[in-house]
C-alpha cells in the first residue's frame, strides 16, 4: 500500500504539473489506483478491527502513544477520502472513473463546475496532508528503529511485535 500511496502523490503532482500528453496517461493510471488504494484500505481496517493493533511499549510517553494513535486514524481518514474526494470530483466535472479494462464506475456526484472546484482545492490540500503525515510516520519509524529501538519498527515492517 506504501508504494501505492507514494506512487499516487508523484503521479498526481505529474498531472497536474504539465498539458503534455503524458498527463493523460497519468490520469489513466490515477484514477484506477486510487479505487483500488480505497479497496485496500477498507480491506485493512476490516484486518486491524478483526485482529487488533500491535501494543505500543509500556515504557512510551503517553502523549506519544496519542500521536501515534491519532495519526493513524489521521492516514486512515485521508487514505478513505482522497479516493472518494476524486471520484466525487470527476462525477463533478461529468467526466467518467474509467478504471483497467474500460469499466467504468458511476458518477457518485451530478455535473457542477463549482462542486468541482471546491472537491479540486479539498483533494489537493488532503494530498499535501497525506503527504506530510508520510512524513511524520516515516520519521517516527526511524526514531523507533536508531534511537529508542523497541522493536516497534520491526512491528511495522512484518516482524515481531514490540516489548
Amino acid at each position: 500500500m506504501a508504494v501505492c500511496i507514494l506512487a499516487m502523490l508523484f503521479i498526481g503532482v505529474g498531472m497536474v504539473s504539465t498539458a503534455r500528453p503524458i498527463s493523460l496517461g497519468l490520469v489513466d493510471v490515477h484514477r484506477p489506483l486510487g479505487i483500488l488504494i480505497l479497496l485496500l484500505v477498507v480491506v485493512r481496517l476490516a484486518v486491524r478491527a478483526r485482529r487488533g493493533t500491535p501494543a505500543l511499549p509500556r515504557d512510551l510517553p503517553a502523549g506519544v502513544k496519542l500521536g501515534a494513535t491519532l495519526s493513524h486514524w489521521l492516514l486512515y481518514a485521508a487514505m478513505i477520502s482522497m479516493p472518494i474526494i476524486g471520484w466525487g470530483m470527476v462525477s463533478a466535472a461529468g467526466l467518467p472513473v474509467v478504471m483497467w479494462g474500460g469499466f467504468q464506475l458511476p458518477p457518485i456526484l451530478p455535473h457542477s463546475d463549482a462542486l468541482h472546484a471546491v472537491l479540486w482545492d479539498a483533494h489537493r490540500i488532503i494530498a499535501y496532508l497525506l503527504f506530510a503525515l508520510i512524513l511524520l510516520h516515516v520519521s517516527a519509524a526511524l526514531m523507533h528503529a536508531l534511537i529508542r529501538r523497541d522493536g516497534v519498527f520491526e512491528a511495522m515492517a512484518g516482524g515481531r511485535p514490540p516489548v
